[in-house]
């Protein structure tokens, strides 16, 4: 039978030699190291003369280690040797005529320099994983930060999630009538969920998150104000049909937010959860903003009537300052503040996705 060479490619860095055998479909491979420093391959394949036996030998120029990796793909034979010594060879066998079968890999070759830079680099990155890797566990109380994190987003995300299913179970049982009854059939979950998310101010602070403290201060006091002052402390206002907007739009943001924030606890992500947490925002938190703004407008006439938290004035001033005014002044700080958290939502789905985009080979 015809014994024939197949081509060989070839490149290294300081401490490897990689050879690629363009060999398809390699069946029998026979890959063996020699006592005198000689690589022997023996295949069967397709290669440059059809199907048929292939080998060759390389004489390596200096030492290299017995243990030899391979790999056989459908379209060739990948190899690699590590050499005794981690240095530059100057060429590959020790024969200083290059095999005719024999020729550079460019796809992989580097000289000297840039291959010293590659390990620089490679060094530097080894580095900075063991510092980082030391500083996480400098911390005894990751586990518990990260315990009570993900338990806070859950016991949020199933709050919410009440809500939501709720307000959208009696939207197809009782179509526009649940509009009126919104907030008594679902106000004491409303409650205790936005009670709990002042803890999303306390955490910055804490250091147990990165998010800034001032995103999640405009927010929860936004909605506290709308929720205990605006819909709690007014009774005609709870029956209005804006309470069953506002509500829809907070929980409609809020069930994929805290799912977002329970898998980045365990390290985990979702890619489609991801693109929700970081897009939904866009439509839903303007029309969430607007959603209170009417519900604010809404309750000017109520206060000046029922003169509710009015500020008493001497009776030269008029008697009583509305609490109304302040409401009007909060009004802007309203849209200030949507301004405010658009920007940073803004940056922080900017930075996610161009983070992603660096990832992409």
């Amino acid at each position: 039978m015809q014994l024939l060479t197949p081509h060989v490619y070839w490149a290294q860095r300081h401490g490897e030699i990689f050879l690629r055998v363009e060999l398809s479909d390699a069946q029998n491979l026979d890959i063996s190291l020699l006592e005198n420093n000689t690589l022997q391959f023996r295949a069967r394949g397709h290669g440059a003369k059809g199907e048929n036996e292939y080998e060759f030998n390389l004489e390596f120029l200096e030492p290299v280690r017995p243990e030899i990796l391979h790999r056989s793909t459908e379209r060739q034979v990948d190899i690699k040797v590590r050499k005794q010594e981690e240095r530059w060879w100057d060429r590959l066998t020790l024969q200083e005529k290059r095999p005719l079968f024999l020729a550079p890999d460019f796809d992989r070759w580097l000289d000297e320099s840039d291959a010293e830079m590659e390990l620089q680099a490679q060094k530097e990155e080894k580095i900075n994983k063991i510092s980082v890797e030391s500083r996480v566990r400098e911390d005894p109380y990751l586990g518990l930060k990260k315990g009570y994190l993900f338990m806070y987003n859950l016991v949020q995300f199933l709050g919410f999630s009440w809500i939501f299913v709720n307000m959208t179970v009696r939207l197809f049982v009782l179509g526009q009538d649940s509009f009126y009854d919104t907030f008594h059939a679902t106000a004491d979950v409303m409650y205790f969920c936005q009670m709990m998310a002042v803890l999303e101010v306390v955490n910055p602070l804490l250091g147990l998150v990165k998010t800034g403290f001032l995103p999640a201060l405009i927010q929860v006091a936004g909605r506290n104000v709308i929720l205990f002052v605006v819909f709690g402390s007014l009774e005609e206002m709870q029956s209005k049909p804006v309470v069953f907007f506002v509500f829809y739009l907070w929980s409609s943001i809020e069930i994929f937010r805290y799912p977002f924030y329970m898998l980045s606890c365990l390290g985990m992500e979702w890619k489609l959860l991801t693109w929700l947490r970081y897009s939904l925002w866009i439509p839903l938190y303007p029309a969430g903003v607007v959603a209170e703004a009417v519900a604010v407008i809404q309750s000017l006439p109520v206060f000046d009537e029922t003169r509710l938290f009015s500020v008493p004035l001497p009776a030269v001033l008029g008697g009583s300052l509305s609490f109304s005014y302040s409401l009007q002044v909060y009004l802007v700080l309203m849209f200030l503040g949507l301004f405010i958290n658009f920007c940073h939502l803004y940056k922080q789905r900017k930075r996610k996705y161009r983070s992603r985009k660096r990832k992409v080979p």
